[in-house]
């Protein structure tokens, strides 16, 4: 992505941890417009003005300024991000993750790249969520996936025709009757199932076929 047109808003009631994030993101992104939210109101708000390529949302956030932050409040303000914005990257920082298995469902069926990392993480940890997620990726907690070996249906034909008969994804869409942006959005979340990601010097597909015969979801 040309970082020239990132547009990112972040999410986060702590100062502290908000300058900290924003600082190694302007470090990361020189030429990125990063805009800043405290409440839920104000993310609101920002999303309802500008179009982001990316949201970084701490779970545990207040409604307005004269509240309390409470995890209720992320979990619901990214239910909106889910309804609302269906393309948008998204990073949920927060030190409770597990809490997302609300949103299992959800997350799942989001077409945009998701990551999670645990405030936990150092920085340069974090950097790395957010770029997986600007690819359109997915990084999730062990919690969230779905184990290996129960890959959903949909996403095992997917795999039959890409590695079984060597189809490409547009062939894949039209046999499955599908976008090819769902066929791609399958394969972000296959990836995340069996812990394959996005490396330098690595053919993801390559990476991903030996995983998938290592795991025995398919044999050679």
């Amino acid at each position: 992505m040309n970082q020239a047109i990132i547009k990112i808003l972040v999410i986060d009631d702590h100062e502290t941890v908000l300058n900290g994030t924003i600082d190694a993101l302007e470090q990361q992104y020189p030429n990125a417009v990063i805009d800043r939210a405290k409440t839920k109101q104000e993310a609101t708000l920002q999303l309802n003005s500008f179009n982001y390529d990316l949201a970084i949302v701490d779970l545990v956030i207040p409604e307005s300024y004269e509240q309390l932050p409470q995890s209720e409040v992320g979990i619901e303000l990214l239910r909106t991000l889910f309804q609302k914005y269906p393309n948008l990257n998204i990073v949920v920082q927060s030190i409770e993750p597990e809490r997302l298995i609300l949103l299992k469902s959800a997350i799942d069926e989001h077409q945009g790249g998701f990551c999670v990392a645990n405030k936990s993480l150092t920085l340069q940890q974090m950097l790395t969520r957010v770029n997986l997620a600007l690819q359109g990726e997915c990084w999730t907690p062990r919690e969230l996936r779905p184990r290996s070996l129960e890959l959903r249906e949909d996403w095992l034909t997917a795999i039959a025709f890409k590695f079984e008969e060597g189809l490409d994804d547009p062939t894949i869409a039209k046999k499955m009757h599908r976008s090819e942006s769902t066929v791609r959005h399958y394969w972000t979340k296959i990836r995340d199932a069996i812990e394959v990601y996005p490396e330098t010097g690595k053919d993801l597909k390559i990476q991903t076929l030996l995983k998938l015969i290592e795991i025995g979801i398919i044999s050679y």
